[in-house]
């Protein structure tokens, strides 16, 4: 496994915004998308498993395994589960959701031996330290990953040489998307 890709889960309601919170059924749910974050993660199985493949030397890879943050009692929301689950079927892929946030260290041992390439559905305050547990403390990625910011992915890629480096891809599925990285 040489490339893992990490995204933030697809939009929830958070101060400043009035979009709300609805389950795939479309009931109130706290712990859900918003009607835009079920809008994205259905733009993300395009965007990571196109029609007609990716071309070539475009900065994402296909997916071999999925990884989404799990619910729990301390973090019960399944946003980084439902922001992969379309791509998931598109592919045909379990999503692997054994870690929650809180586990980066264990999860990353997990996600490193995974089959590649890796892509991970996590919480935002929790993903720069999930990347520094990937590929090391001296990772030179952001320390912070904006309350606001759902439309980025960071791609981890290991060289030959066995280190690893750190990119930034905005996704701009969305008129409204930056085309500004972390």
């Amino acid at each position: 496994m040489t490339r893992i890709m990490i995204i933030r889960h697809a939009e929830k309601h958070y101060n400043g915004s009035r979009d709300r919170n609805v389950s795939l059924e479309g009931h109130h749910g706290s712990h859900e998308l918003t009607v835009q974050g079920w809008q994205r993660a259905g733009a993300l199985a395009m965007f990571f498993a196109p029609a007609y493949g990716l071309p070539p030397g475009y900065p994402i890879s296909l997916p071999g395994s999925i990884f989404a943050a799990a619910a729990t009692p301390m973090s019960p929301s399944f946003r980084p589960q439902r922001t992969v689950e379309p791509l998931a079927a598109r592919l045909g892929i379990r999503i692997d959701r054994n870690y929650a946030e809180g586990e980066e260290a264990t999860a990353a041992a997990a996600m490193r031996q995974a089959p590649g390439p890796v892509l991970i559905s996590w919480r935002h305050n929790a993903i720069p330290a999930l990347a520094r547990a990937i590929c090391g403390e001296a990772l030179a990625c952001p320390d912070v990953w904006p309350e606001d910011r759902f439309d980025v992915v960071w791609i981890l890629d290991l060289t030959d040489a066995g280190a690893w480096t750190f990119s930034q891809l905005a996704q701009r599925l969305f008129a409204h998307d930056s085309a500004e990285v972390i």
